[in-house]
């Protein structure tokens, strides 16, 4: 079996070092080179064991054309994804992306892309299998509700607000439905409610000490229903990332959410 021959961009980056490290560690994939805006430490990109070196380079187009790689997975942002993909998706390269904050109109352009290239294009929210299933719970809870909040809670470094997989369950239990919504006769504090996507109110929480959390809290007439995910460390992250890698390069065109490849 040939092993997937992968790029990672943003390999500089936490979750950057994450796919590297998950993709070296599978035995069907083989890491053969990173991008990023900034060179790693001491100028070499090394593998995790110090065994070897991987070629690096701070120019995406250049890098894709002197080790072809089947798959690049994209952890910048999605300023950087908005320019990155189409260089990719141009030289046949399937593309998985981890990056946040990537609006529906700019999906609309990447199926778009992905298609004239005859490429796929994959997008999560959150790799954490656990946040996908989480989310699945949190559709069949939400027929029988009227009212819901989510809570997430990350760590003060994290550059969007709220998080993406919040944004995705709101959007993913609100379909076909707008939820009920308090809004309070006087608001002492302006923005004290949260923000409200189709009723569901949202609310970000930014700490030290904190890596990423998410509640959605369903209340009804004399009880509640609290579905929680919590990310202990990264580690999490890594069978989703493995799974995308070797699925994104049997579509063709966008799938947004890990819950779409498992059938969930």
């Amino acid at each position: 079996m040939t092993a997937i021959k992968v790029v990672v961009n943003g390999v500089t980056g936490r979750m950057g070092q994450v796919a590297l490290n998950a993709v070296v560690g599978a035995m069907d994939m083989a890491p053969v080179g990173g991008v990023d805006i900034r060179p790693p430490q001491g100028g070499l990109l090394k593998l995790p064991d110090g065994s070897r070196t991987l070629p690096f380079s701070t120019d995406l187009a250049g890098l894709l054309d002197q080790v072809k790689p089947q798959v690049m997975i994209d952890f910048t942002n999605a300023e950087a994804c908005a320019k990155s993909y189409p260089i990719a998706a141009s030289r046949g390269v399937y593309v998985v992306v981890g990056t946040s904050g990537i609006s529906d109109a700019h999906q609309q352009e990447m199926d778009r892309i992905a298609r004239q290239h005859e490429v796929g294009v994959f997008i999560a929210p959150n790799f954490a299998l656990g946040a996908v299933v989480l989310a699945h719970l949190s559709r069949i809870a939400a027929k029988y509700f009227d009212y819901v909040d989510i809570v997430e809670m990350h760590h003060e470094t994290k550059i969007d607000s709220p998080s993406g997989t919040a944004i995705a369950l709101a959007k993913a239990i609100s379909e076909g439905k707008r939820f009920q919504r308090n809004v309070p006769q006087k608001e002492t504090l302006p923005g004290s409610r949260g923000a409200d996507l189709n009723g569901v109110t949202v609310h970000s929480v930014r700490q030290p000490g904190r890596m990423a959390h998410h509640q959605v809290i369903f209340g009804g007439a004399g009880q509640t229903l609290i579905l929680q995910h919590d990310t202990i460390n990264r580690d999490c992250y890594v069978p989703g990332i493995l799974y995308a890698v070797r699925e994104v390069v049997k579509l063709k065109g966008l799938v947004v959410g890990l819950d779409k490849l498992l059938g969930l």
